[in-house]
């Protein structure tokens, strides 16, 4: 039976010290994806030649090892739904480890033809499914590790920390190409952004050592409340839902909206790389500052007013924007990339929070990679690849923020039915019931010295 509030106490919190491991693990992940796709233009040459649709076929291996993300996801939430969250962690990571450094050192087309496609799109699948544990492995380690009141500011700080590493992955992108002249670019400087990348991610793989198992894991464990994945259908299937298209829209905002737009600026209205990448290292740096700002927000207002409010603002704003990040007058293209980067970033790190909330510990990593995991593949990994190719098709350039628009428009009907969440207490031993029948009771808010 859920606890009642009078015996509901809030789990023995995490120091702050490993708090920040966690927080700040999460650049790996980000800084290998957005690097992908901000490099797609020197890419598209490096292992596909002279093709012109190079750019096209770049993104396609990006959007098609993206479909091994919710295997990945059923994988890992299997592991970390029966063994821990931990083992998560130190699993993906150390493929992140392997897929990065792999990359660094692929051949080339000049040296091997088109089996050298063939080897970016395995080491991108090895990527893909290692990130189908890696993201939702964090949010949900912070969320069952922080106090209840405060689990939207720090989930949205890993959400922020994720954003530092598209940041890196900007600026080690935006400097090399800078640096290097176009020829030792593609023979050999390509090869920089991805050895920085190994470095972090060996980093972050001995930092994650350190990290515990999380306080309601242990406890669910203790109550041996595990679940076989039919039963974790059955029990939440509308969070399940409801998780898709949340995760839907946040990630048709983050990656159409922000790490599809250099490949945007460039393939279609004609930018240099260097000025469409500095560009999106302005984006990254505005997330960084906008996604706790929304964290906070969601805990002060709560997460459905708030994704409500940035479900109406996705719907108005998008097209206008992107009409005006391909204008030739700077100012205007700044703008333009400033209110995206703030609209993306708010969804993100708002669902963050939201998205795992919607289950109990129970299952809760394997219901993720069935609502979020699915819907990230979707609206992240191929939504790329078809706005560009609509876009070419049609010749409307337009077409990247139509598609976040619609997403949103369906997103706020189940967003509005769906239960609030901010401060719910987070059972570990909760009866078969969805969570809209769970306690909401919120924990005791007594004092702590945990995040």
């Amino acid at each position: 039976m859920p606890s009642s509030p009078a015996t509901a106490t809030s789990p023995p919190g995490l120091s702050r010290g490993r708090l920040t491991i966690a927080v700040f693990s999460t650049v790996v992940e980000w800084y290998d994806f957005t690097l992908f796709l901000y490099l797609s233009a020197v890419l598209s040459r490096v292992f596909f030649g002279d093709s012109a649709t190079g750019v096209l076929m770049t993104l396609g291996t990006f959007a098609v090892s993206y479909l091994l993300r919710p295997v990945g996801g059923l994988v890992f939430g299997y592991v970390g739904d029966r063994w821990g969250r931990r083992p998560v962690l130190l699993a993906s990571m150390a493929l992140m480890l392997l897929a990065t450094i792999g990359t660094a050192v692929l051949p080339t087309h000049a040296q091997v033809g088109d089996a050298a496609a063939v080897w970016l799109l395995v080491l991108r699948c090895v990527m893909a499914f290692s990130v189908g544990g890696e993201y939702t492995g964090v949010m949900t380690y912070l969320l069952e590790s922080s106090h209840p009141k405060r689990r939207g500011l720090v989930t949205s700080l890993a959400a922020a920390a994720s954003e530092i590493g598209a940041l890196l992955a900007a600026g080690v992108a935006a400097i090399t190409i800078a640096v290097l002249p176009a020829p030792q670019m593609e023979e050999w400087g390509w090869r920089v952004p991805f050895v920085v990348g190994g470095v972090l991610a060996a980093v972050i793989l001995a930092l994650r050592t350190r990290l515990p198992e999380t306080p309601l894991f242990v406890k669910s464990s203790a109550q041996k409340a595990k679940e076989p994945m039919p039963l974790v259908i059955r029990r939440q299937w509308r969070a399940i839902v409801r998780t898709f298209v949340i995760s839907g829209l946040v990630s048709a905002a983050y990656y159409v909206g922000i790490i599809y737009l250099p490949t945007y600026l460039v393939s279609l209205q004609g930018w240099t790389e260097s000025s469409a990448l500095a560009l999106a290292t302005l984006a990254a740096a505005v997330v960084v500052v906008a996604s706790p700002a929304a964290g906070w927000l969601s805990d002060r207002f709560g997460r459905r007013r708030t994704l409500l409010t940035l479900a109406i603002g996705a719907v108005v704003l998008p097209v206008p924007m992107f009409a005006a990040a391909g204008q030739s007058a700077a100012p205007l293209a700044i703008a333009a990339v400033v209110v995206l980067a703030c609209l993306a970033g708010s969804l993100s790190a708002v669902g963050a929070s939201a998205i795992p909330e919607q289950f109990d510990v129970r299952g809760r990593l394997t219901a993720l990679a069935i609502g979020g995991t699915i819907a990230t593949t979707i609206f992240g990994g191929i939504a790329p690849y078809a706005v560009q190719a609509l876009s070419e098709t049609t010749g409307w350039p337009l077409i990247p923020g139509v598609l976040i628009a619609v997403v949103a428009l369906a997103a706020i009907p189940a967003i509005r039915r769906g239960p609030e969440t901010a401060g719910r207490h987070q059972a570990p031993s909760t009866a078969d019931m969805s969570p809209e029948l769970t306690n909401h009771e919120t924990e005791p808010q007594g004092a702590s010295n945990h995040a």
